[in-house]
């Protein structure tokens, strides 16, 4: 039988219907026997980060077990990304209608063309870190050594700013 794999998945929308976005990117990143949703956080409003010219995001994170391998989860992710209508601009870090991005994937550190694990920027956004602490405080990051409640202790309390969303 195949082995799950654990991995932790941010989840974002700054257009449209922005959590429903969301939703329907989970329930279909879960629709088959392939990837089964383990646990999600709270669900964020968040201030745009880098591109700051655009709206407010929807973020939270999902953790799955996933018996997919690393490139073919982010094939499966950009898919379902371009299903909902995602279009890629020449705008870096602009708006899209949702984003799906692989954080962890086990405990792997992988530099590939097309995917680097962990994700390479998420020790600097609070809309990556706050959500992964809500599953769990104590996720170590396989680079830097320190748990994701030390990366988001480290950041600005004035910068990305952050609010549940009830």
């Amino acid at each position: 039988m195949a082995e799950h794999h654990t991995a932790y998945i941010c989840v974002g929308s700054n257009l449209g219907s922005k959590l429903e976005n969301c939703r329907r990117g989970v329930a279909e990143l879960t629709r088959d026997e392939s990837t089964r949703l383990i646990d999600q956080s709270l669900i964020y409003r968040t201030a745009p980060v880098d591109f700051r010219d655009q709206d407010w995001f929807v973020n939270y994170a999902v953790k799955i077990a996933t018996l997919l391998e690393p490139l073919a989860l982010l094939h499966r992710l950009k898919s379902i990304e371009r299903d909902a209508g995602r279009m890629w601009s020449s705008i870096r870090f602009g708006p899209r209608v949702l984003d799906l991005d692989i954080i962890f994937y086990e405990n792997l550190v992988m530099e590939h063309r097309q995917l680097v694990i962990p994700h390479p920027r998420m020790h600097k956004r609070r809309f990556v870190l706050r959500p992964l602490c809500d599953i769990d405080p104590q996720i170590n990051h396989p680079v830097f050594l320190r748990t994701v409640q030390s990366l988001l202790e480290d950041l600005d309390e004035t910068d990305q700013r952050i609010t549940e969303i009830k």
